[in-house]
Order: C-alpha cells, then sequence, then structure tokens
C-alpha cells in the first residue's frame, strides 16, 4: 500500500479541514479544465470555493497541493467503490461485473476530476508525483485481484500475465468515458457504455475450459 503523502493544514478540525478541501477541489477543477492549472492563480480557487486567500492557506500549502488532493480524491472514491467487491470474495463473473460498472460510475461521477488530472499530472511536485502513479498501479492491482479470484473459483482460465494486461485495460477503458467524452457521450448513455465495454473485456478473456492458447 502506498503510503499517504501528508498536506499540512493549521487547522485540527479533521471534518472543517475535509469539508473545506472538498470545496476547494470542487472549485480547482472547474478552474483547471477551463484554465489550465499554470495559468489558475490560488486566489482564484479561494473565490471558486466561497472562502478568502487567507483560509485556503490555513487547509493548503500550495497549489501544487491542491492538484495533488483533486488526484487524491478520485483514488479515494475509486477504492471505496471496489474494496466492497473484494471483500466479498466471491470469485464471480457477476462480481467482476459489479466491479466493473461500480468504478465506471465512479468516472462519470467525476468525470471533470479525471480530465484534470489526465491534464495536469505532470504538474504535480516530485513527492507528490511517484504516489499518484503508485495509487494508479494500486487501481489496476484491486482489478487484478478480482479476476484472480474468478481464475481461482473456476470461471476464468488467464495467465498471470493477460491478468496483469486486462486489468491495466479495464482501467483505461474507465477512462476513457471522461477523456474521450466528447465524442462517446454522443453515442452512448452511461449504461450502455458500461454493458457495451464489459462484452469487449469479458470476450478477450478465456473462460474455463476454453484452450485456444497462451499469449
Amino acid at each position: 500500500m502506498t503510503i499517504k503523502r501528508e498536506v499540512q493544514a493549521s487547522v485540527k478540525d479533521e471534518r472543517l479541514v475535509e469539508k473545506r478541501r472538498d470545496q476547494m477541489i470542487k472549485g480547482a477543477v472547474t478552474l483547471f479544465k477551463e484554465k489550465g492549472f499554470h495559468r489558475t492563480t490560488t486566489r482564484e480557487i479561494a473565490k471558486a470555493a466561497g472562502f478568502s486567500i487567507g483560509t485556503l492557506y490555513e487547509y493548503i500549502r500550495s497549489k501544487e497541493d491542491v492538484l495533488y488532493l483533486v488526484c487524491d480524491s478520485i483514488y479515494e472514491h475509486v477504492s471505496d467503490r471496489l474494496q466492497k467487491d473484494l471483500d466479498n470474495k466471491q470469485g464471480t463473473l457477476a462480481n467482476l461485473k459489479q466491479g466493473i460498472a461500480n468504478y465506471f460510475r465512479v468516472v462519470d461521477e467525476m468525470q471533470d476530476e479525471f480530465l484534470v488530472m489526465y491534464q495536469e499530472v505532470k504538474s504535480l511536485t516530485k513527492d507528490a508525483l511517484p504516489y499518484v502513479l503508485n495509487k494508479e498501479m494500486e487501481m489496476a492491482a484491486m482489478f487484478e485481484k478480482l479476476l484472480v479470484l474468478c481464475v481461482e473459483n473456476g470461471e476464468l482460465d488467464l495467465s498471470e500475465r493477460q491478468l496483469k494486461l486486462i486489468s491495466h485495460n479495464i482501467i483505461v477503458d474507465g477512462h476513457m468515458w471522461s477523456f474521450r467524452r466528447w465524442s462517446v457521450q454522443k453515442l452512448y448513455t452511461i449504461d450502455e457504455y458500461i454493458e457495451l465495454q464489459t462484452e469487449l473485456i469479458l470476450s478477450g478473456m478465456k473462460l474455463k475450459g476454453e484452450h485456444d492458447g497462451d499469449l
């Protein structure tokens, strides 16, 4: 598990810190999407969040901290949704399908955050960037665990190399709903997208009993 990077705050009330940072994230995402990270000022973020620049600096130390919080909020939401499917440990295709659907719905709910993350991740500080990249790997690893459970339960017949690649494919297929929304969201609803993508993902796997060669 990747060690969470601490963002310094002078306020000690954790619930208030979480509330104010959620406000910052919402305001910053809109600004980053419209103007880009570098052209957005902390004063503009404070205004969009609904408080003063002085209040802003009670909860973060730099504009890079806000970008980091945007990225981290994505992983927190994805992890919360997928962990429920992992905790079930059912190892069924239905469980895998539910995990994919839950992940895609997080992307749908946070599509602006995902878009900002991909556009601006290069602007993270040197200590924050490795954390974000490692969290990407952890997200893929959660799907890998779901796939492993299906293999162990006899639902799928996949090699370790196949498991790893499929898990990354799922992550990218979910991201596509955000960064290609200008096209795909004109063609499909989120329900249609989930159904079709899940069909395509499963069609690339071997069900137990199929023996058409290994990668």
